[in-house]
């Protein structure tokens, strides 16, 4: 099965399947970065207030980012597991109308109490998405190609922040039909994710997961699909004297992450998920207030905002021509370095050219991160635990920033745009050493022998 999966080409018909793929994790991205810019409307319509008139005695927008990475806490590291149990494409369909679900009641909520509430739901289901794709594409995609096509994966998710940014620039001050315009950004992220729901049908399954759970027919018939579609004489699997009732499949098992094969592994993977968020969700998330703090007025920072977001899918679309020419570790460690560098500079900075120009390096430089480290860390886990295994270490990314939101809210509040930059470089240089020191090599080596 490995064989066939590393032999397939890289044809149309494989990168339709990537793209479809991608467009489901497009809304997780799109969700996530909201929180900075619809805050602001939810601020004008009185329903979020700032510092300790917020509802739990923080700013509402803090709380809000709180409650959207607390759900992704639970959904990455309680529910991704399922994935191992009942599948990649029932999995990822699942997560994709939660979030589209809750997305829709989310968006006529009139109360900071029940915009905060609902914000965790769509956490959960977001939390289940993106563990589910990073699975899912690294058990079709060749060896040859992972990391390229994790590249080419985010560059159409990435696509979601500059959308989210122009959407919001130009909705948020505005009121249309008597609805606010941030009302409108929550809602075409809801309905379109439904849409992509509808087309679920050119998914297949993971052939891994399925010769896992011993389901020999099925695993045979989405291989020749999928060779059909890549434009590839279809041969069968060798004769084998089993059939589909073959014993119990192997279902993986919380401990089993902890097996001394794949210990320092999963601890590698906790802290650099821990630190790396920080960089990336507290840049992100905090872009137009980092702005504001600035002198930039709402207006212009959501503007300046559009222009350092391109950077994300642009950098994942550069990125995609090298992907596969260095290993995953040190583009993680480069990526680490790239922000610590640009970031220093934004913080130095209060022109807007030069502003716009050190954040498009972040922005880039995060890009390039993220990729890397979600193709790496779905690849050094085992088909039966992957989605277990890179759940529980990508929730310790929620988790921190469950409490990093807070801290920087904090930090913006008395140390300003500086402090906080200074917290995102100490982040960075902490998974650059973590990963330099401690990760191992996967460079174009199969899934079954890294």
């Amino acid at each position: 099965m490995a064989a066939r999966i590393d032999a397939l080409p890289a044809p149309a018909g494989l990168w339709r399947f990537i793209i479809l793929l991608s467009l489901g994790g497009f809304f997780e991205l799109y969700d996530l970065f909201q929180t900075g810019y619809i805050s602001t409307g939810l601020i004008a319509d009185g329903i979020f207030h700032t510092g300790a008139q917020g509802v739990f005695g923080v700013s509402d927008q803090a709380a809000f980012a709180s409650a959207t990475f607390l759900g992704l806490f639970v959904g990455a590291s309680l529910l991704s597991p399922y994935a191992d149990r009942f599948g990649r494409r029932a999995t990822f369909m699942f997560a994709l109308i939660w979030y589209g679900a809750f997305s829709l009641l989310l968006a006529f909520q009139q109360q900071a109490e029940w915009v905060i509430f609902l914000r965790f739901l769509v956490g959960v289901g977001l939390g289940i998405e993106l563990v589910t794709i990073d699975t899912y594409l690294t058990e079709w995609v060749p060896a040859h190609l992972r990391t390229r096509a994790f590249a080419f994966a985010f560059f159409v998710q990435f696509l979601s922040v500059p959308a989210v940014a122009l959407m919001s620039w130009w909705l948020v001050p505005q009121t249309i039909w008597g609805l606010s315009g941030w009302r409108y950004v929550v809602i075409a992220g809801a309905l379109a994710s439904l849409v992509i729901w509808l087309v679920r049908k050119g998914l297949p399954e993971s052939p891994r997961w399925l010769v896992q759970q011993r389901r020999y027919a099925q695993a045979r018939q989405v291989m020749r699909d999928m060779e059909r579609r890549c434009g590839v004489a279809a041969t069968d699997f060798p004769s084998r004297p089993v059939d589909d009732a073959e014993g119990a499949p192997p279902r993986g098992r919380f401990r089993d992450i902890w097996a001394p094969q794949y210990r320092d592994r999963t601890l590698m993977l906790v802290v650099m998920n821990f630190f790396q968020a920080i960089g990336f969700f507290g840049f992100g998330n905090w872009l137009p207030a980092l702005l504001s703090g600035k002198g930039a007025s709402v207006t212009h920072s959501l503007l300046y905002a559009f222009f350092i977001t391109l950077a994300y899918p642009l950098g994942s679309l550069l990125c995609s021509f090298y992907a596969d020419k260095m290993e995953n570790k040190w583009q993680i460690v480069l990526s680490c370095l790239v922000t610590v560098i640009f970031g220093s500079l934004f913080a130095l900075q209060n022109n807007p050219l030069w502003l716009i120009l050190c954040g498009f390096f972040i922005t880039w430089s995060n890009a390039w991160l993220t990729y890397s480290y979600h193709s790496y860390q779905s690849e050094i886990f085992p088909t039966h635990i992957r989605a277990r295994a890179v759940g529980f270490c990508y929730s310790f990314s929620r988790l921190s920033t469950v409490f990093s939101s807070i801290i920087i809210g904090i930090i913006l509040q008395y140390g300003g745009s500086l402090g906080v930059i200074a917290f995102i470089v100490a982040s960075m240089l902490i998974v650059m050493l973590v990963i330099g020191l401690f990760g191992p090599k996967t460079r174009g080596i199969d899934l079954e022998n890294i």
